[in-house]
C-alpha cells in the first residue's frame, strides 16, 4: 500500500491520505506506474468526454489535456524538454547533464513539448469517443517503458532516479507487466483489435530510446525516464490510428 501511495504521490499531483512516502517505497512504486498511466489517462479522457458536451472536439481536448497536466504537474513533459535540449545541445556526456540541470527550456525543449502535445490534442480529435478506453491504454504503455529503461539501463544521475534504480528489483517490473497485460486485456474486451500493433510500437521506440541513450550517454536520467515515456505513449497512440 506504501508502494500504491508512493506510485501517485512521485508521478502525480493528486493528494493521497497516508504515512510520509519513504525513498525505499519508491523502488516498488515503479511496479505500479502502469495503474498510474492508466488513472491519469482515465482522467484526462473523462474530462474530453465531458467536455464535448458544451464544445466542439478541438477545443474539449485542449480543456481535457490542461486537465491531465493539471494531475501530473507536466512531470514527464518537463523531462522530455530537459531531455531534448540537453541532447538537442551538448556534444560531450558532461555539458548534455549540464543543460538537463537548467531549468529554463530551449529552443529544442520548445519545439519537443510543442510536437508532443500537439500530437497528443490531435489524437484525442480523431479518437473521439474511443478515448475513454484507449488513452488510458496508452498511458499505461507510457509509464510502462520507464520501468522497461530502468531494468536496461544503469543511472547516471544523483536524483531520484539513481535511488529508484538502485533498489529496483524484478519483482517491480513483473507487478508493471502484470498490470499492462490487463490493461491490454480491459481494451481488448472493449473492442481494440490492435494490441500487438500497438504493444510493438511502443516496446519498438522504447528500445530504439535505449539504444540512443546508451550510445550517447551510457544510462539513463531522469529527464530521460521522463522523455522515454512520452516517446512510447505518443508511439501506442499512433499506432492506434495507424490505417
Amino acid at each position: 500500500m506504501r508502494a500504491i501511495v508512493a506510485s501517485f504521490r512521485f508521478l502525480t499531483r493528486i493528494p493521497m491520505p497516508g504515512p510520509e512516502t519513504r525513498v525505499e517505497d519508491l523502488a516498488w512504486a515503479v511496479g505500479w506506474f502502469p495503474l498510474v498511466g492508466a488513472v491519469v489517462g482515465l482522467g484526462t479522457s473523462a474530462a474530453f468526454f465531458f467536455a464535448m458536451r458544451l464544445w466542439p472536439a478541438p477545443v474539449a481536448a485542449v480543456l481535457a489535456i490542461a486537465f491531465g497536466l493539471l494531475l501530473t504537474g507536466g512531470f514527464h513533459e518537463d523531462g522530455l524538454t530537459d531531455a531534448t535540449d540537453g541532447l538537442g545541445g551538448g556534444w560531450t556526456r558532461e555539458r548534455i547533464l549540464e543543460i538537463m540541470k537548467d531549468s529554463r527550456i530551449g529552443a529544442y525543449g520548445s519545439m519537443a513539448l510543442w510536437a508532443t502535445l500537439t500530437l497528443r490534442w490531435a489524437c484525442l480529435v480523431a479518437l473521439d469517443r474511443k478515448a475513454l478506453w484507449l488513452l488510458p491504454l496508452a498511458m499505461a504503455w507510457g509509464r510502462w517503458s520507464v520501468c522497461l529503461i530502468l531494468r536496461m539501463l544503469p543511472s547516471i544521475s544523483q536524483g531520484l532516479a539513481k535511488e529508484v534504480h538502485k533498489d529496483l528489483k524484478w519483482g517491480a517490473f513483473a507487478l508493471a507487466t502484470f498490470l499492462l497485460v490487463v490493461a491490454n486485456a480491459i481494451a481488448w474486451h472493449f473492442g481494440v483489435r490492435t494490441i500487438g500493433r500497438i504493444g510493438l510500437s511502443a516496446i519498438g521506440i522504447t528500445l530504439l530510446w535505449v539504444l540512443y541513450l546508451r550510445h550517447r550517454l551510457g544510462g539513463h536520467s531522469g529527464d530521460t525516464l521522463g522523455a522515454g515515456n512520452q516517446l512510447a505513449e505518443a508511439a501506442a497512440l499512433l499506432a492506434m490510428l495507424a490505417r
